[in-house]
């Protein structure tokens, strides 16, 4: 009757509203039935999930997998077959110029669900920095019109507010950016990080389902005050309809931040990876091992997974029950181990806390078939290991590590 029956497992769909001991049967390529003690018998295929977790695969809503085109991206599929990231949203590292690039030999080619957002400047993330410097490239027209061509694959528009990135631009390549997510009624994801400008003035441009990207950001675009305390302009914006990403990155995530969010009673709408070439070797890794993170603050099990999967899917408009494990949805689903010890987790200023959980995937499966573990991608030549990045392996506190660290116990 069934391909696949994942039996055994603890199921945690906040999508589709069910937890709880149950099995998940798969056929033609998605959910065929959830229902506790499915038999064994009914299906080609039995995958034992006992003391396991059972999620739909995770949808990471910050990412950058131009590979070896653009000076961020990372091959995606070594790291979505050991970490559950089934869906996959580049970040705007393709602009106008290159998105015909990102479809052919990126998207076109990957076994994955991938989709992007396109980048406000023509030239994307081409290089490090400074792509909104230059007004030329920020053609509002041009980025409408590549979009209006390409609906299957971009989700929204991505503008990198800093400033970096600006040079002497100004607010004027998110005003443009705004103009292009206004007309072709697409979601708007900033980032932030060190100004100029200043938090307000960028909020100050953000609708209802617009994301805010390194929402828990240290620099002093932060959404906290000196003290601790929740702006109030961030709280406005959150409150109507803002959504706040986490999106660690390599820079871009502080403990402190984190902590005044929790303290605040609000947790990170979203938790996205901004997995890239600097950021991949530590200490942000994977977006399992940052799921870990908001679980060492307090976060709920259930809350977060639902922060990694039916929300960015309900947040970039996916449809066809993607981010859920709903019968009749496409079965893309994760399993996990949730180890239990004493496991420090850094920030990208390397303070550490202490977690008691590490999430860490035993299996990926995309539209019914199991992702094979590939051999990691060679880092760019620009992205060596940073000092902080080989201290974390010598102290045996990569999550690979820690795990067999964990199961030698």
């Amino acid at each position: 009757m069934f391909d696949l029956l994942i039996k055994g497992g603890e199921l945690i769909d906040p999508g589709g509203e069910r937890a709880g001991q149950l099995d998940l049967a798969v056929a033609n390529g998605r959910v065929a039935a959830v229902d506790r003690d499915i038999p064994a018998e009914a299906a080609a295929r039995v995958v034992d999930a006992s003391g396991q977790y059972v999620t739909p695969g995770l949808v990471d809503l910050h990412t950058h997998i131009f590979h070896r085109v653009s000076f961020w991206g990372i091959d995606p599929a070594p790291v979505a077959a050991r970490s559950g990231v089934t869906t996959w949203l580049d970040a705007g590292s393709a602009g106008a110029y290159g998105l015909a690039g990102f479809r052919e030999y990126i998207a076109r080619p990957s076994a994955l669900r991938l989709y992007a957002l396109l980048n406000i400047s023509a030239i994307g993330l081409t290089g490090i920095t400074g792509e909104l410097a230059n007004l030329d490239y920020c053609d509002a027209g041009l980025c409408a019109r590549v979009i209006e061509r390409n609906r299957d694959l971009v989700r929204g528009v991505k503008a990198r507010i800093d400033r970096y990135t600006l040079g002497a631009s100004g607010l004027e390549p998110l005003r443009r950016a705004r103009e292009v997510a206004d007309a072709c009624a697409l979601p708007l994801m900033v980032h932030i990080a060190i100004g100029p400008p200043a938090i307000e003035e960028v909020l100050a441009y953000l609708r209802p389902g617009d994301i805010l990207t390194h929402c828990c950001t240290g620099h002093s675009m932060r959404l906290v005050d000196d003290a601790g305390a929740l702006l109030e302009v961030a709280r406005r914006a959150w409150d109507a309809g803002v959504i706040m990403d986490l999106g660690h990155g390599g820079g871009s995530f502080a403990f402190a931040t984190a902590e005044a969010f929790a303290r605040a009673g609000r947790w990170p709408d979203v938790i996205s990876s901004d997995i890239h070439q600097l950021s991949i070797g530590g200490p942000m890794f994977d977006l399992p091992t940052c799921i870990s993170k908001l679980l060492a603050l307090g976060m709920p099990l259930r809350e977060a997974i639902g922060a990694a999967t039916v929300r960015p899917a309900t947040a970039l408009r996916l449809g066809d029950g993607l981010g859920t494990l709903r019968v009749g949805a496409p079965a893309d689903v994760a399993l996990f181990r949730l180890e239990q010890g004493r496991f420090p987790l850094y920030d990208v200023a390397m303070e550490m806390r202490e977690g008691r959980q590490l999430l860490r995937n035993t299996l990926t499966i995309l539209g019914g078939s199991e992702l094979p573990r590939l051999p990691e991608a060679e880092p760019a030549p620009w992205a060596e290991p940073t000092a902080d990045q080989r201290a974390l392996a010598e102290r045996g506190h990569t999550p690979d590590m820690l795990a067999a660290q964990r199961a030698e116990l």
